[in-house]
């Protein structure tokens, strides 16, 4: 396969070879006009193979009948050049890069011993640590003892980046915070506290509430330098859109975030990424998990893991533009609940760390 950006006189002899075809009713050179009309953008271009555009749309193996229509099939590349497949205008290049965190839960409750050397086979650089029921990492830790497992992820060159504990709660947090901070780890995901249910004033004041609640906590967090980050979770306080945008807003202590979660969220990738740039720096753990056929249910493994992005129906491309657009620096964590809870997300280790990285490589592609 060749992409060729024809911007100068180098450029254009990568034509050469493909003269017969552009040029089957002359011999003649290009004039001046038409390699101006030929001129396209590097950056553009470049952007354009990655998304696998520009040698469709040049698709040398049907002929050009002539250098005219050559020229015409380049224009209109040039014309529409941060256009994704649905039309929806992309994010220039950029720097953007995802930090992987990987979940223990993926692997059940596989031992320690065995687990961290996946983490970076997994493409993460730092672990997030479960409990049970969905693991028993924690307990392994403390099973463990802090030395030792201290010095496992010094030798597997890893870090500690997150603690979710979802059963101690927002308000249960404080000897998790100050074990968080003896291992530098920045983050704990839990959810929120307070009624279910709620719209319009009822649910601004019920996340008000909330976040006065925090206000002890969230001096803790301050101490240890931990990020506490409510995820959005069904039959929660913090579950719907509205919800999250309150959080955030009424909200400015930087040690409380957000844990985004798609899952929870009506599969609209559209909205969903509008919701990602309200929310915007609040955020510090994304989750890339789609609802796909849910996981509150045995269901045959295949439709299980539609949950993983790349296999389901949500389309992760407005979702990665926008985390762009916000420059997402935070955690991204790659995950799916396996029916039922604490058990791995595959039948071995090995094919666990090859679903993860699966879709990575779907996610990597949008950048």
């Amino acid at each position: 396969m060749s992409c060729l950006a024809a911007n100068s006189e180098k450029d254009l002899k990568l034509l050469e070879p493909y003269q017969p075809r552009l040029t089957s009713s002359s011999k003649s050179q290009p004039s001046s006009a038409t390699r101006e009309r030929l001129r396209i953008d590097r950056r553009q271009f470049s952007s354009l193979c990655a998304s696998g555009l520009a040698c469709s749309a040049l698709n040398f193996n049907s002929p050009v009948s002539n250098q005219n229509e050559a020229s015409s099939t380049l224009e209109t590349l040039r014309s529409q050049p941060n256009k994704d497949q649905q039309g929806q205008t992309r994010t220039p290049p950029s720097e953007f890069e995802f930090k992987y965190l990987l979940g223990s839960c993926m692997y059940g409750t596989t031992a320690l011993s065995a687990l961290l050397p996946e983490v970076t086979r997994a493409g993460a650089t730092a672990l997030d640590i479960w409990p049970k029921p969905h693991g028993n990492q924690r307990e392994q830790l403390d099973e463990l003892g802090e030395a030792r497992f201290a010095e496992a992820l010094k030798n597997n060159d890893l870090t500690l980046g997150c603690i979710t504990q979802f059963q101690l709660g927002p308000f249960g947090l404080q000897a998790e915070m100050r074990l968080a901070q003896r291992f530098a780890c920045s983050t704990i995901v839990t959810g929120g506290r307070g009624p279910k249910g709620l719209k319009g004033k009822d649910l601004k004041s019920a996340v008000a509430k909330f976040v006065e609640q925090m206000k002890p906590h969230l001096a803790i967090a301050e101490k240890t330098q931990v990020t506490i980050a409510i995820e959005n979770h069904a039959n929660s306080l913090i579950d719907s859109p509205d919800s999250l945008k309150w959080l955030a807003e009424l909200s400015k202590d930087s040690h409380l975030a957000i844990a985004f979660a798609p899952y929870h969220l009506e599969q609209d990738p559209h909205k969903m990424a509008d919701l990602i740039k309200v929310l915007g720096n609040k955020i510090s753990v994304f989750y890339a998990w789609q609802h796909g056929m849910g996981c509150m249910k045995k269901l045959p493994k295949e439709q299980e893991l539609l949950q993983m992005p790349g296999r389901g129906k949500l389309d992760f491309s407005p979702l990665v533009e926008a985390l762009k657009h916000i420059k997402f620096n935070g955690w991204t964590e790659i995950f799916m609940h396996p029916v039922p809870r604490g058990i791995p997300i595959r039948d071995t280790t090995a094919n666990v760390t090859s679903e993860i990285n699966r879709a990575r490589a779907y996610l990597e592609a949008l950048k």
